[in-house]
């Protein structure tokens, strides 16, 4: 089905290229399809959040998102895509960018390259993964301007993200794309400035290639539903099994973009193992930095306590040169520091695992075959392994923390963020639970509940900074006992299992693959370490991931 509806595709192409009358305006692209069977078919899923009410979008027409930049992309023939997949596909961004010095590439076709390869599957039902929900319309020429500033200037390749297209979750703000968090309620929210860590990327030289799906207002929003799920893009679903496996979230779209070779990169948001959690479902790299490393001005929020930005890769090389082009002092958060690294030469100079000393948690070496066998891998490469049972601790109050946080944080965006206020009628949260209850079935047709737990929780301002002390107290003692007992350079977990720990600890963690289960189900090695440690994270990530080269693209999305 895939191949003839994309040589259907294909066939439009070369018509439109032959035809200098054609609208381009006009042409279809996508037909919206009865998705009920597919639905019908997960009900009986064995994971009860996999059980969908939807999967397309009843909001999102692919026509509007695909339409404008048809032209360029039906004009970059199948035989072109196949001569640069050597170059691009899996590749990192370091090798790219040694072919583009090469002349064997430009950026040019290495943006029309990720383009034909999301029209090739997101445009074809039975591949879609509903990640994409739209695309930076001059994001070729963009591109072709990057090729002549490099003609003129080639000094401008020494910058590692120069000319690579990224994409981003649909929560950060982009000058000229709208940003919707997912929610039909900021639907129209187009009249933004860059959030200030999509300033970083530009000046760095950095393409914005277009948005991605995610959980609905970062999955604060209903309770027990899908995880990827918003109104705006659908059901964002797993390249390793469409409909099988969780695709993690909030950072949804980010995870599932990366994992299928859409763009050299993507950027996603984490309060709670919304990076960690995406990652490790769909076997990318991901990084969960410290809080106040990166800025958090210009992005849709839920706690400013425990929000952080971090970049979603394919491997650790990559990985580091985002987070170095994402830093720098923001003068608009005021828990934005001033940090200036090299992490792509310092993974670089010290990756090793020889002499390192790692925690792992005797509980999961019990219960968890694939992280035991990985500890062993890790002994045997020189490692010291201590196993330890985590001290019980106490996280309540965790989501009055995120009520309260989300209160206030969420009316401070609007007001100071969005600029088009005839367009984005609400105001906070009372507003947009009430906006919701106007078309339940296409609003919320999950509910709302954790919106309107918000509304229910009166816990003062006074006793919400007793939560956050004893909150952080305690996820810094779970981790700390052991750290300090054995001196450790970090402690392992799997995929986003402790994440809630190290989010109110505002200790930072590296999610790397490590393998599949026994199902094909994508599995993660987590590394967590102290403050403002990521050059330490990186590190021990890349030693890791160049040992055993774990990550396998996944077989679909493959071609």
């Amino acid at each position: 089905m895939k191949k003839l509806y994309f040589i259907l595709l294909v066939l439009v192409g070369i018509a439109c290229k032959n035809d200098p009358n054609v609208n381009y305006e006009d042409v279809v692209l996508w037909e919206p399809y009865n998705d009920s069977a597919e639905v019908a078919a997960n009900q009986d899923h064995e994971n009860t959040r996999m059980r969908y009410k939807l999967i397309q979008s009843r909001v999102l027409d692919k026509n509007e998102v695909f339409r404008p930049l048809y032209k360029e992309v039906s004009r970059f023939s199948e035989a072109e895509y196949d001569s640069l997949k050597p170059l691009i596909l899996e590749q990192d961004i370091p090798t790219i960018q040694l072919h583009v010095a090469s002349g064997e590439l430009s950026y040019e076709k290495l943006v029309l390259f990720y383009l034909y390869r999301i029209y090739k599957y997101e445009l074809d039902n039975a591949t879609t993964l509903n990640t994409v929900i739209a695309l930076n319309a001059d994001v070729v020429e963009e591109a072709r301007e990057k090729d002549r500033e490099i003609e003129e200037n080639p000094d401008l390749l020494q910058n590692p993200l120069f000319g690579m297209p990224v994409l981003l979750k649909d929560n950060i703000n982009t000058k000229g794309m709208r940003t919707t968090a997912g929610a039909i309620a900021l639907e129209n929210n187009e009249n933004t400035e860059d959030a200030f860590i999509v300033s970083r990327l530009k000046s760095n030289g950095a393409l914005i290639l277009g948005k991605v799906n995610l959980s609905e207002w970062a999955y604060f929003f209903c309770g027990g539903c899908p995880v990827g799920y918003s109104a705006i893009g659908g059901q964002t679903l797993n390249p390793y099994g469409r409909r099988v496996f969780e695709t993690g979230g909030s950072s949804s779209g980010s995870g599932t973009s990366v994992a299928a070779n859409y763009a050299v990169a993507a950027i996603g948001t984490e309060t709670s193992g919304s990076i960690l959690s995406p990652s490790g479902q769909n076997s990318v790299v991901g990084l969960k930095p410290t809080i106040g490393l990166l800025s958090r001005t210009g992005i849709v929020p839920i706690s400013s306590t425990l929000d952080t930005p971090g970049p979603m890769t394919r491997n650790v090389v990559d990985n580091a040169i985002l987070l170095g082009a994402l830093t720098g002092k923001d003068p608009a958060d005021a828990k934005s520091v001033d940090v200036n690294m090299d992490y792509l030469s310092g993974i670089l100079e010290g990756s090793v695992l020889r002499g390192k000393r790692l925690g792992v948690f005797a509980p999961l070496m019990e219960s968890d075959s694939v992280y035991a066998s990985t500890v062993e891998k890790l002994k045997e490469m020189g490692a010291e392994v201590f196993s330890f049972t985590p001290p019980e601790v106490q996280m309540n109050g965790f989501s009055t923390l995120l009520n309260i946080d989300m209160k206030y944080d969420l009316p401070a965006y609007i007001s100071t963020q969005v600029k088009d206020t005839q367009a984005v009628k609400v105001r906070n949260v009372l507003d947009v639970v009430a906006f919701n209850k106007k078309d339940t079935l296409l609003r919320m047709p999950y509910g709302q509940a954790r919106l309107e737990g918000i509304l229910s929780d009166s816990t003062t301002l006074e006793e919400l900074e007793v939560i956050k002390l004893n909150l952080e107290k305690n996820g810094r003692l779970f981790f700390d006992q052991a750290m300090e007992e054995f001196q450790l350079d970090a402690v392992l977990s799997i995929n986003n299992y402790h994440a809630g720990y190290a989010a109110v600890a505002k200790y930072p963690a590296l999610t790397v693959p490590m393998g599949y289960r026994e199902t094909g189900e994508p599995v993660s090695l987590t590394f967590i370490a102290k403050p403002f440690e990521e050059d330490k994270l990186l590190q021990l990530g890349y030693a890791f991931e160049q040992a055993t080269k774990a990550r396998k693209a996944p077989e679909m999305y493959n071609e």
